[in-house]
């Protein structure tokens, strides 16, 4: 790990760690706050050992707590050779003291670890690939032995320290692990409980989302199922899967008999992603699974998961009756690429389609002018098109805005008032051109504020932990190397620090309120989840904490009237979706557009033009998700966007290719001057379209526009088209079909000409032999 291995693979035997049975208590007489401390950068990773947290007992430490802490785990040579004299020890640096030490803290040199403990031994011997599990107990307090010397409710940093003695080398410290403890009260005699005279408020977003799993390219149709990539999400749905455990974890802690007061229900609102949504629903109607993603109409296999489909998007329904609930952005969608694009559709789909699908699909009635970016950060060109006729309230980051002093919210787009009538000359008050041509009101764009620690801490959780866009270079390093316990206890020491820390905050000036904002894709299970939401709920039972609901932060006015600036962090657009895919969305929205505008749409069909385009355009905002794109999944995310992209752009090829005029082959007489010609135009596609016909003719041949016509689904018209022949020559004439604004459907189809007319030729002989005999008539009466 880069900043968390730092030294650990000095050969030199070091003062500290001469003797693995010897016992030290320090605490350094000036302890520097974890958040000033200074960091080793040496970029070394393990070359002996791997240290790994298993267990850590509690969790979260209170007044009833045993007075011990006791961390289970193993410690594995991962090195070429054997490693001897193998001990651990626990140490403590001091109690985080600001918000941004939550993860500073964390990368400190293990110096600043200055409360030590006695060396345990875990094995004389480790071979290589050989592991030994060990426990690790120490008070937390003790006026006469060994302990961790904690005194008072509040977040410490501990850390499990590893030394050992590898072949041809010195004793030395070969790897640690550290992690967070709250400390919720002292316990003991006499015990030592928290300050609950100032509890903070706590509003806690439950995101349920997934990455896209649909099928790209696939029109929408009323027959056919739905095409998955994998069957991954019937997994995900089913008992033990990551959305089931998620959904149960929120079931659980907000029934009745667990959440009497209901303070937890109310401080929490289920995050939803439409497009996991759409795809359940679909899942429920029975899918197929095709064998290649990279070929989404070839073969396919029944998928797996339509039964655990049906019943969680019922437990969902449920649950999403009794709380608050609302929508992100469509697929986890990049808002930046979406505003860069620039498309009214694509954005509707993305920002303002999802709540209605919510609403739809769950039964419910989400939050209404409330945007959740995934990226956690806002651009200014972004909040402009987020920008409505009424109040827009985001959620971000709080690093992300520029404020004067800290605060829960901001103000980021003012609103323009509705313009004011001008009386004109005659005083009676109606306003005059000018004024009637002014712009409506429109509303201003307000920003909820969450702590950037804590967005952090919460986004490492999990199977596949992932470092937000948001947060700054010196809170980031690699997170592989943690242990899934040690990350959750990384989170609830962030979710605990501001409830402990009062008056860190009275002096600050600023509300006491928590937003609990894990990211959208939240790889969670079921343990982390449920304990996280515990952990949330005894502090508001303790009395460290209330509930404060979204919905009631909707619309208020910030603390401040001042306009604050937006920050896009540069590591915002590294993250963010690259240039191809935005022009890919730009190129095929207008394509998309136009052949939707062409479409028939038939009262008495099942199909209509939007269902059977929709998918489309959703798979550009598909292709378009940050779902995986900050985590160890990124090239796996970056290919499927890639694929989608493609695919839809295949697919539209293919359907402006099935309208098409069928060339008749050979050479087309006309048997007049004035002989209509006639023409067939198909149509492959399922849904009517309306076409016009273009023709490319050469001097000596006029052709009549005949106007829009309807081709059926699935089916061909014959086409006559009035033309006039003034020439006898072959005459060669291209025709196409276009969409109503132009947009070539099928390819030019080249038709041989033929006229019987003789034109001004045939003209001058019969004037020829008028003339002729007239002059024999005339001839012979005058011999008469």
């Amino acid at each position: 790990m880069a900043l968390r291995r730092v030294g650990a693979v000095t050969l030199t035997a070091l003062a500290v760690v001469l003797a693995p049975t010897s016992t030290v208590v320090a605490t350094a007489q000036d302890p520097v706050p974890p958040e000033s401390a200074g960091t080793q950068t040496v970029d070394e990773d393990p070359e002996f050992l791997e240290l790994h947290i298993d267990n850590v007992t509690p969790s979260t430490v209170t007044t009833t707590s045993d007075p011990f802490v006791t961390v289970t785990g193993s410690v594995k040579n991962i090195g070429d050779r054997t490693v001897r004299d193998v001990s651990v020890r626990m140490q403590r640096a001091p109690a985080v003291a600001s918000s941004v030490g939550l993860r500073t803290s964390l990368t400190l040199d293990q110096s600043r670890y200055d409360t030590v403990g006695m060396f345990d031994t875990v094995a004389g011997r480790l071979d290589e690939g050989q592991s030994k599990q060990f426990t690790l107990s120490l008070p937390l307090r003790s006026a006469t032995d060994v302990s961790l010397d904690i005194t008072e409710p509040g977040v410490y940093p501990l850390m499990v320290n590893v030394n050992g003695t590898p072949e041809y080398g010195g004793a030395a410290r070969l790897d640690d692990a550290r992690f967070l403890l709250p400390v919720f009260g002292v316990p003991g005699s006499p015990a030592v409980p928290p300050d609950i005279s100032s509890p903070v408020a706590v509003t806690m977003l439950w995101p349920l989302a997934d990455r896209p799993r649909l099928a790209a390219g696939v029109p929408g149709s009323v027959t056919e199922p739905v095409r998955l990539v994998d069957d991954e999400l019937a997994t995900s749905l089913a008992g033990g899967g990551r959305l089931d455990e998620l959904l149960a974890a929120a079931e659980f802690a907000t029934r009745e008999n667990v959440d009497r007061d209901h303070a937890l229900r109310d401080s929490l609102c289920l995050a939803v992603d439409p497009d996991l949504l759409i795809t359940v629903e679909n899942m429920t109607r029975g899918y197929l699974v095709v064998d290649d993603p990279s070929d989404p109409t070839g073969s396919a296999h029944e998928g797996t998961g339509k039964d655990a489909a049906s019943a969680w998007l019922e437990r969902a329904r449920s649950l999403a009756a009794t709380m608050c609930t609302t929508s992100v952005p469509f697929a986890q969608a990049d808002l930046s690429a979406i505003t860069e694009v620039a498309n009214p559709d694509l954005t509707a789909t993305a920002v303002e389609a999802p709540t209605d699908i919510v609403d739809n699909v769950l039964g419910v009635t989400s939050l209404r002018n409330f945007v959740w970016s995934d990226a956690g950060v806002l651009d200014d060109a972004t909040a402009q098109m987020l920008r409505g006729n009424e109040a827009t309230t985001t959620l971000v980051a709080a690093n992300s805005v520029d404020t004067t002093a800290p605060r829960d919210s901001a103000h980021v787009i003012e609103a323009t008032p509705a313009p004011v009538p001008v009386p004109g000359n005659g005083g009676t008050g109606e306003t005059t051109p000018a004024a009637a041509e002014t712009s409506t009101a429109t509303g201003s764009v307000d920003a909820l504020l969450f702590d950037p620690s804590v967005g952090t801490a919460l986004a490492a959780m999990g199977t596949t932990p992932q470092t937000p866009s948001y947060t700054p270079e010196r809170a980031r390093y690699d997170l592989s190397d943690d242990s899934q316990t040690a990350r959750l206890q990384d989170a609830l020491g962030a979710v605990s620090w501001s409830a402990l820390e009062p008056e860190a905050a009275r002096a600050s000036g600023t509300p006491r309120s928590l937003m609990v904002v894990p990211p959208q894709l939240w790889t969670a299970g079921a343990d982390d989840a449920k304990t996280l939401l515990s952990t949330v709920s005894s502090l508001m039972r303790s009395g460290l904490a209330t509930s404060r609901p979204l919905p009631a932060l909707l619309g208020r006015q910030p603390g401040s009237p001042e306009v604050a600036t937006l920050e896009y962090p540069d590591q915002a657009a590294e993250d963010g979706v690259p240039a191809p895919l935005r022009d890919a969305a730009a190129t095929q929205m207008p394509r998309i557009e136009a052949l939707n505008a062409a479409l028939v749409d038939d009262p008495q069909a099942p199909l209509t033009p939007e269902r059977f385009t929709a998918p489309l355009r959703e798979d550009l905002v598909r292709s378009m998700s940050l779902a995986h794109r900050r985590d160890d999944e990124r090239r796996s995310a970056e290919e499927a966007a890639d694929l989608r992209a493609g695919e839809v752009t295949e697919t539209m090829d293919d359907m402006f290719g099935a309208v098409t005029v069928v060339s008749p082959g050979g050479v087309y007489t006309l048997a007049s001057e004035q002989s209509p010609l006639l023409l067939v135009a198909r149509n492959d596609l399922p849904v009517g379209i309306t076409v016009r016909l273009q023709v490319d003719a050469p001097s000596g041949m006029t052709i009549t526009d005949i106007g829009p016509t309807t081709l059926p689904p699935r089916g061909s018209r014959t086409l006559t088209v009035p033309t006039e022949a003034n020439d006898s020559r072959k005459l060669v004439v291209k025709f196409s079909l276009t969409t109503a604004d132009g947009q070539q459907l099928g390819e030019p189809t080249s038709v041989t000409v033929r006229s019987n007319a003789y034109g001004q030729a045939l003209a001058i002989l019969t004037a020829c032999a008028g003339a002729l005999l007239l002059f024999l008539a005339g001839r012979r009466l005058w011999h008469r």
